[in-house]
This record gives C-alpha cells, sequence and structure tokens, in this order.
C-alpha cells in the first residue's frame, strides 16, 4: 500500500475514534508542525505548546479535517498558523495588562556582552524582520505562503487544503510573495530566499 493510501487509511480509522490510528499520523507529521510552530514562534517551549494545540483540535475536529493527496499534513499546517494567531493575541493582551502595573522602582544592572554577540543580533534582527512581515500578512496570505513557499506544496494541493480554485491559489500567492517582500524592505526574489532562510530553522 502507498504512502498516502496508508495514511488516508490510517486518518478513516482515526475518524472512528481509532486512538492508535491518531498517534500513527501525530508520529507521521509531529516534526513538521512543530517545525512550523518553531518557525513562527522561535521559542522550543511555545513552539511545543502550540504543536499539542494543534493536533487537539485535529482529534475534536477529526471528522471535518480535509485530506489532500492522502494525507492531513496541509490541515496540519494551516491549523498550526491559526493557533500561533491566537496565542499571539493572547500574549499581546497578557504583555497590555502588564505595562498597566506600576513600575518597580529598582533595576538590576546587566554586563555588557555586546561584543561577543554583534553577528547573533544581526541574525535575530533579520529573523525577526521576516516574522514580522510574515505576521502582517492576511491569513489567506499566510496559508498560501506556508503551503507553497515553506513546505513546497503544488498550487494544486494548497488549493484542495485552503477549499479554492487553483487560480485563486495562483493569484493569492502573487500577492502574498509582493506584499511579504515590500513589507520586509526587499524585492520579491530576495524577499522570498530571506523568508526560506529565516524559516529554515524550524525544520520539516
Amino acid at each position: 500500500m502507498g504512502t498516502e493510501k496508508q495514511e488516508a487509511a490510517t486518518w478513516t480509522a482515526a475518524c472512528a475514534g481509532d486512538s492508535a490510528a491518531f498517534a500513527s499520523i501525530y508520529d507521521r507529521h509531529r516534526d513538521r508542525v512543530f517545525g512550523q510552530a518553531l518557525r513562527l514562534m522561535r521559542e522550543p517551549h511555545d513552539a511545543e505548546d502550540v504543536t499539542a494545540l494543534v493536533f487537539l483540535e485535529a482529534w475534536r475536529k477529526r471528522a471535518s479535517v480535509r485530506v489532500v493527496d492522502g494525507s492531513v499534513v496541509a490541515w496540519l499546517l494551516v491549523t498550526t498558523n491559526n493557533v500561533v494567531r491566537n496565542l499571539e493575541r493572547s500574549k499581546r493582551r497578557y504583555r497590555a495588562a502588564l505595562s498597566r502595573l506600576p513600575k518597580p522602582s529598582w533595576r538590576e544592572e546587566q554586563p555588557d556582552h555586546a561584543d561577543s554577540v554583534d553577528e547573533r543580533i544581526d541574525q535575530e534582527a533579520r529573523d525577526a524582520r521576516v516574522r514580522q512581515a510574515f505576521a502582517r500578512l492576511s491569513k489567506a496570505d499566510q496559508d498560501v505562503i506556508t503551503l507553497c513557499v515553506i513546505e513546497g506544496l503544488t498550487q494544486a494541493q494548497a488549493a484542495a487544503a485552503l477549499g479554492v480554485p487553483d487560480g485563486t491559489v495562483k493569484s493569492r500567492l502573487s500577492r502574498a510573495k509582493k506584499r511579504l517582500a515590500e513589507l520586509n524592505g526587499e524585492n520579491g526574489e530576495n524577499g522570498e530566499e530571506n523568508l526560506t532562510m529565516s524559516t529554515a530553522g524550524g525544520g520539516k
């Protein structure tokens, strides 16, 4: 049995309530989900939380999960984007609440390690700029960039995962690449290259 047919059969069993089958799906796609979460969150413990929430959603909504070419990975990746957006909104509310608290009357002195971390700071700044640009894209643009650029799915596969026509994915992808490059202060080609390089640390 081919890999796609095998996964489709496993997912069908999971949808029927087979927890072992669902665990098999988790084992198959956990690293890719974690990698996408890490690209966006950058902190491993945050990415672990996102991964757990994504698979919880997959279990809760298993009857409505869209299967593309025998795989649920595209649905999982789009859901990862959704979970990250929700967590970021929660963090912003939390930070806003903290900002209203009285400032401490003392400030701890920190040693200056600037000379030893210049290169790391520069790289982190580039990565942060790309992530910030990605975060400013619309949900539709984030999802099409995730599927077609970061994960390398075909436009047809992305269209099936998102439930839209192929032509819609093509136009969204062109628009999203242009918008991402503008937000990142790059031309189109360099903007896409920086995105893939900055997200490479997340793995697949």
